[in-house]
């Protein structure tokens, strides 16, 4: 048959049918899974996409996406990311087997349902609200199937409360930060000196400070300090650029259209940092 179908069930092949469900404006926030054809003729057409479908990034993105979809559902307040990754929702909602094994229940719409498809077939977008009330369901259906409602109810009266901090604190945002250095192998922890100076990155045509430029920053404090200065975009950009994310990467997330456009903020982002260590 084609590559695709070739492919071990075990693989993320089997989580394919979840990015086509994807509403329109969370698959635009995913580089990888945005580029996949919409049609099993052209997907099968080339190798390439069985490589893509196999790869650490189609992974992250597709169960990131579907946790988020997942998580409201599950009838605690606020966000996926307004909880720690040790809040027990936060993991039940990234159990992407049961997920997929429930859309498929639920809607006829899994792996075969897509290979049974006329190769020139382009799959549609399917509506934001269908999409909602169709994940809400599944959720419904596996917390009764699984047992979870008693376990839930614990939950709800025994919460912990680094679970309810405001969303934007220093705290939160370190703990994300290893949360997702631990959980993904694909990035590298490194501290925000170490990013500014990565030799790859062609930004030292900038003169560094008198003396170490690594030796400057005198703590989490001062870093913290300095990142509040930034603008959002820079903050974007630096965040991205200190959780392993190349410069090709940043700037498809971010939407600029070119590599050098990035490289061209963390200069300033740079010379800032220098101005805010010379001049305190």
């Amino acid at each position: 048959m084609s590559t695709i179908c070739k492919l071990p069930y075990d693989t993320p092949l089997r989580y394919l049918p979840l990015v086509y469900i994807l509403p329109y404006d969370v698959l635009m926030r995913c580089p990888t899974l945005r580029k996949l054809p919409r049609s099993m003729g052209a997907l099968n057409a080339s190798p390439e996409w069985a490589g893509v479908i196999q790869s650490k990034q189609f992974w992250n993105e597709i169960i990131d996406a579907v946790a988020a979809l997942v998580f409201p559902h599950f009838g605690f307040g606020g966000w996926k990311e307004h909880y720690t990754g040790w809040f027990p929702v936060w993991r039940l909602s990234y159990a992407l087997p049961l997920w997929a094994k429930g859309v498929e229940r639920n809607r006829g719409w899994g792996l075969q349902a897509l290979f049974n498809l006329p190769p020139d077939f382009e799959i549609p977008f399917f509506d934001p609200e269908d999409v909602k009330a169709s994940i809400g369901e599944v959720v419904r259906q596996t917390i009764e199937g699984q047992g979870w409602g008693p376990m839930l109810d614990v939950i709800r009266e025994m919460p912990c409360d680094e679970d309810f901090e405001p969303w934007d604190t220093n705290a939160r945002k370190d703990f994300l930060r290893k949360w997702h250095h631990t959980r993904s192998k694909r990035v590298q922890t490194v501290s925000l000196e170490e990013c500014m100076e990565d030799g790859g990155s062609g930004i030292h045509a900038l003169p560094d400070p008198a003396g170490d430029f690594t030796g400057q920053v005198e703590g989490e404090d001062s870093c913290q300090r300095f990142k509040a200065t930034l603008s959002e975009k820079d903050m974007a950009i630096l965040e991205l650029r200190v959780e392993g994310y190349g410069y090709q990467e940043i700037a498809d997330k971010l939407g600029y259209k070119t590599h050098s456009a990035v490289v061209k903020r963390m200069e300033a982002i740079k010379k800032r940092f220098i101005q805010y260590e010379t001049g305190r």
